[in-house]
């Protein structure tokens, strides 16, 4: 048997999605040529933005179209900081949770290096969930002086839903505009852009069924942005570049039926994952889950998210051995230079580095079934064995030398 267990790395195209770029694929048209071919192709992105915004609660003019999730966190993270910095010189602060994705936290300190911006890493708690109260200290203390805040509404890695909605309301207080990365979220918990009070929301279309290469910010009206890229000036200036309509259309699609079948889908999901949880535990006893407790701590969790650390192993091991077994899944680590390290997740999270190499990402989607979880823990036991085995060899290596 085989399974594929990383679907927030990417999931399946829908096959609704697949029809509606295919057919979009066999049109002419520029979206910005003001001919015919082009006027209706204009339309059909026009009808799509409007989808996509009924979906995720937001204005249609809300909704600006990037090449994928990773460029709308960019766009935020420049956009907003500078825009701020040019209102006022004084605004230098980017508040960012320690467990961002790199998308947002690369960004961040690629501003520190080459624009002056100071980064403070707010604290995650054991379950990888914000302290809020360390949110407040910071804006008391220095709520003059920052530009943005950017907090993630679920983590990608353990899958802690953030309190996204309590963030918003302390930084208004001091008139600072508030981000989320919410790539992981759509599709499995509900959101809503309008009602968050957020300023600027991320989504990508491969997370949620559609084509790589295509995503949005969501940025509210009247929101200043300084633009990252430049040129024709399209989507209200702030992202130039010629709109990519056969993506368009298929994101659209599969976002109006990944929210549109949540309710159900969350439900099913997370017994799943439960169940995946439960045998994992049974055939890997010190196997430790990491993130939220998904019984009492049910709605601070994705519903298709299993994280654990094996101890001995390493994360590598793992993913090859399983791999080789028919098994996909993920580390949820960075490997920077081609050196496998902890994931920076964990390690906010309190974890000690040995047991943070040892982690394995298991996420379901809307083509999991239960048969996924039998390949999974079929094998699990003889891989955790041999990685057991590999690790402490490994180690006594080093430590001989």
């Amino acid at each position: 048997m085989t399974a594929y267990l990383d679907h927030a790395a990417t999931t399946p195209m829908r096959p609704s999605a697949v029809d509606a770029m295919t057919q979009e694929l066999t049109s002419t048209g520029n979206p910005s040529s003001l001919h015919a071919a082009g006027r209706a192709a204009r339309r059909r992105v026009e009808e799509s933005r409007e989808s996509l915004a009924l979906a995720l609660g937001a204005r249609p003019s809300e909704v600006v179209l990037t090449g994928g999730g990773t460029e709308a966190d960019n766009l935020a993270v420049k956009g907003l900081f500078w825009s701020r910095r040019i209102q006022d010189p004084a605004r230098r602060r980017i508040l960012v949770s320690a467990v961002e994705h790199h998308a947002v936290l690369d960004p961040a300190f690629w501003m520190a290096e080459h624009a002056g911006a100071e980064i403070v890493l707010l604290p995650v708690d054991s379950r990888g969930v914000l302290d809020l109260e360390a949110l407040d200290h910071e804006l008391r203390a220095h709520g003059d002086q920052v530009a943005l805040v950017s907090v993630m509404w679920a983590n990608n890695e353990v899958g802690a839903l953030q309190p996204v909605t309590d963030v918003v309301s302390l930084a208004h207080r001091y008139g600072i505009p508030v981000h989320s990365d919410a790539v992981q979220a759509v599709g499995q918990v509900p959101v809503d852009f309008a009602s968050s009070g957020l300023d600027a929301m991320t989504v990508a279309g491969h997370k949620v069924g559609g084509p790589h290469g295509v995503g949005a910010l969501l940025a509210r009206r009247g929101l200043d942005l300084t633009p990252v890229l430049h040129g024709g000036g399209q989507e209200r200036g702030i992202r130039s570049g010629t709109l990519d309509a056969p993506a368009t259309v298929a994101f659209a699609v599969a976002a109006q039926l990944a929210v549109a079948e949540r309710p159900a889908a969350a439900e099913r999901l997370a017994a799943l994952r439960d169940d995946l949880v439960a045998r994992v535990r049974a055939c890997v006893p010190d196997a430790v889950l990491r993130g939220p407790d998904p019984v009492v701590d049910a709605d601070l969790r994705l519903p298709a998210n299993a994280h654990f650390t094996f101890p001995g192993c390493e994360g590598d091991s793992l993913l090859y051995l399983l791999d080789s077994a028919g098994v996909q899944c993920s580390t949820g680590s960075a490997c920077q230079a081609g050196v496998p390290r902890p994931s920076h997740v964990l390690l906010a999270m309190g974890v000690e580095e040995d047991d943070a190499r040892g982690a394995l990402r298991f996420t379901l989607g809307h083509t999991s079934t239960s048969r996924d979880v039998d390949a999974l823990v079929e094998v699990l036991p003889g891989v955790v064995e041999r990685a057991q085995a590999a690790g402490l060899a490994g180690r006594t290596t080093a430590g001989s030398r």
